[in-house]
């Protein structure tokens, strides 16, 4: 398969999603601008973790990197290897979990969009749209599943991207990451606005303390963090 270079800084065109798969946002965006700040490029190994629409996985296999793209949903593994043939990038794509998938694999920069709206009740559910956004009560049981893995997942030198809502708490990700011995900041935020599924939540979420009466926008944050 030959690959097809990718304006940097953007997502791929013309991409498909299949029903329940998440289409790229904001959240998505602000990952694709640190991207295209990072050094990628061939003998780069590139992981994504819960890819979607598999967006961010092209970007960087457009940009000559090695890319596995990891996702727990069926409909969104089989959605991101149709964009990668339709763009002809190659992508290696695996279903499942993906500390259980990367088990004995090392990558240079691990690249993460996941689940971290907060929800009601004490599980992730295990079927539907919502298991792209949905991740407990405070957001952060798929976030604190990554943190504690990282380590393992990372070459010494290598770069975690991942956004999540600023209702999870940005500084417990980086006090996380920074005791598992990484170098952790937020290097980006954006200001977006409510979309209908805080909406929806908007009594919830203010009766546990995360949002206002006020409240009408969404801080998103962008967490680098460097392994030595």
């Amino acid at each position: 398969m030959s690959s097809r270079a990718l304006t940097l800084g953007t997502l791929p065109p013309g991409l498909i999603a299949l029903p329940t798969v998440y289409r790229p946002q904001a959240d998505t965006r602000l990952l694709a601008h640190s991207l295209a700040h990072e050094a990628l490029g061939p003998g780069t190994d590139v992981l994504e973790i819960g890819t979607g629409t598999g967006a961010l996985a092209l970007h960087a296999a457009g940009r000559g990197a090695t890319v596995t793209a990891v996702d727990v949903s069926a409909m969104a593994v089989a959605t991101a290897r149709m964009n990668a043939w339709l763009h002809r990038l190659p992508l290696r794509v695996l279903h499942g979990d993906f500390a259980a998938r990367t088990t004995g694999q090392k990558f240079d920069l691990v690249v993460t969009n996941p689940p971290y709206v907060p929800a009601p009740g004490s599980g992730l559910p295990s079927r539907g749209p919502e298991r792209a956004w949905d991740a407990g009560p405070n957001g952060r049981m798929i976030i604190d599943r990554i943190c504690a893995r990282l380590p393992a997942l990372l070459r010494p030198g290598g770069v975690l991207l991942m956004v999540h809502s600023g209702m999870c708490g940005a500084q417990e990700t980086v006090a996380l990451l920074t005791r598992a011995g990484l170098t952790a900041d937020i290097a980006a935020t954006a200001s977006v606005p409510w979309g209908p599924v805080l909406r929806s939540r908007r009594a919830w979420l203010e009766s546990q303390g995360l949002a206002r009466k006020s409240d009408n926008r969404e801080q998103l944050v962008l967490i680098r963090a460097l392994q030595p």
